[in-house]
C-alpha cells in the first residue's frame, strides 16, 4: 500500500475517533434560558467570575464562564481586548482592570476597556485585590485555623499599610501612565512595598515602622532622580482622588499578585501561626489525657485548611465599594438584556 494512502486512512480514522469523542461529550442542559458566554483571562479567573455572576441569577439568562479557545494564545487580557469588536449581549468579556479604571480616557487601552459595553472589569487592580479585602481576612483565618479569637485588626493594619505605601504608589502609577517604566519599574515597586515579616504584637506597628523606612528611602531617591515629576505627582494624586483612591485604600489598586503574595499571605501566615498555637495550647491544657488527648489533637489538626486555598475561595468582598461599581455595570447589562428579550417575545406574539 502506498504511503499516501496509509496517511489518508490514518487521517480519516483520527477524524472518526474525534467525532465519536464529541458525540460522547455531556450535552449542556437546556433550561429555556438564553446562554451567555463569558470569557475571562485565564483558568484561575473562572471560579472568581463564576461567583460574581452567581449573584445575578435570573430566569432569562444563563452565564457560562470559560477562557477563549485559541491555538496561538489561549488566554490573557490582550486576547480579550482583541475580541472586543465581536462582543455582544451573548458574548461578554471580563478582565482585571489593572490601571485602566484609574487611567480613564488617558490612554488608548484604558479608554477601550472603559468604553466597551460588553466588557466588565474589576475596578480593583485585579481579582486578587477583592480576595484580599481587609474586612474579610479574619474569616479567612477562622476557616483555616478553626480559631475565632480576634488577635489582629486586619482593617486597621491594611489602612495603615496603605497610608505608608501611598507616596510610592503614586510614583509607580504615574510612571506607568506615562509608560516611563524605567522611572519606577514593577520589580522596584514590589521590593519597596513587600512585607518581609509581620510582628503580630501591637497590630504590626514594628513592621509598619520598618516599611515606612523602606518607603522613605525609595521616595527620596525618586524625588532626587526625577525632580521635575514631583509637582506632576501632586496633581495626579488629586485626579486619582476623583477615582476613589485614598491613602487608606491604596491596597485595592496596587498590583494584585504583589498584594496577595508579598503582603497578605505573609500577614495571614503570621496570624494563623499564632491562632494555631493558641488552639494547641488550649487542647494541651484541657483535662483530657492519653488517648482522649491524642484524638482531640488529631481531630483539630485534621480540621486545618491551607491558608492559600481558603484565601482563593474567599467571597466575602461584596461590601467593597468598588464591587458596588462592578455590580451596577452587570445589573445594567442584565436589565437591558431582559428588556430586549421581553420585547422580542412580545413581537413574536403579534
Amino acid at each position: 500500500m502506498k504511503r499516501a494512502t496509509i496517511e489518508k486512512l490514518k487521517y480519516e480514522d483520527s477524524l472518526r475517533r474525534r467525532e465519536e469523542q464529541i458525540r460522547c461529550l455531556p450535552k449542556a442542559v437546556d433550561d429555556g434560558r438564553r446562554v451567555v458566554r463569558v470569557f475571562v483571562e485565564g483558568y484561575e479567573d473562572v471560579a472568581f467570575w463564576r461567583s460574581i455572576f452567581d449573584h445575578f441569577d435570573n430566569d432569562y439568562l444563563r452565564f457560562e464562564i470559560s477562557v477563549p479557545t485559541r491555538e496561538d494564545l489561549p488566554k490573557g487580557k490582550k486576547v480579550l481586548l482583541s475580541m472586543i469588536p465581536k462582543s455582544n449581549e451573548e458574548m461578554l468579556l471580563c478582565v482585571d482592570s489593572d490601571f485602566d479604571y484609574l487611567f480613564g480616557d488617558r490612554t488608548e487601552v484604558s479608554q477601550l476597556v472603559n468604553d466597551s459595553p460588553f466588557m466588565f472589569h474589576t475596578y480593583t487592580y485585579a481579582t486578587e485585590n477583592y480576595l484580599c479585602y481587609a474586612p474579610s481576612l479574619h474569616n479567612v483565618c477562622v476557616k483555616a485555623t478553626k480559631n475565632d479569637t480576634h488577635i489582629f485588626d486586619f482593617e486597621e493594619f491594611m489602612a495603615a499599610y496603605s497610608r505608608t505605601i501611598y507616596p510610592v504608589f503614586l510614583w509607580y502609577v504615574y510612571s506607568a501612565q506615562l509608560s516611563h517604566e524605567s522611572v519606577f519599574p514593577l520589580v522596584d515597586f514590589k521590593n519597596t512595598v513587600r512585607l518581609g515579616y509581620l510582628e503580630v504584637e501591637c497590630n504590626g506597628a514594628d513592621t509598619l515602622a520598618w516599611l515606612e523606612r523602606q518607603v522613605r528611602r525609595k521616595l527620596h531617591r525618586l524625588e532626587d532622580e526625577h525632580p521635575q515629576m514631583k509637582d506632576e505627582i501632586e496633581d495626579f494624586a488629586k485626579y486619582l482622588k476623583t477615582k476613589g483612591v485614598e491613602p487608606e485604600n491604596t491596597y485595592l489598586f496596587m498590583q494584585g499578585h504583589t498584594l496577595m503574595d508579598n503582603v497578605v499571605m505573609p500577614m495571614l501566615n503570621s496570624v494563623c501561626d499564632k491562632l494555631r498555637t493558641m488552639s494547641v495550647a488550649k487542647i494541651n491544657a484541657s483535662s483530657k489525657t492519653g488517648l482522649q488527648l491524642k484524638n482531640e489533637m488529631s481531630n483539630y489538626m485534621n480540621s486545618l485548611r491551607s491558608i492559600h486555598d481558603v484565601l482563593l475561595d474567599n467571597e466575602n468582598y461584596t461590601s467593597c465599594p468598588l464591587y458596588g461599581l462592578l455590580q451596577d455595570d452587570i445589573q445594567r447589562y442584565i436589565t437591558n438584556a431582559i428588556e430586549k428579550i421581553e420585547a422580542e417575545k412580545a413581537q413574536a406574539l403579534k
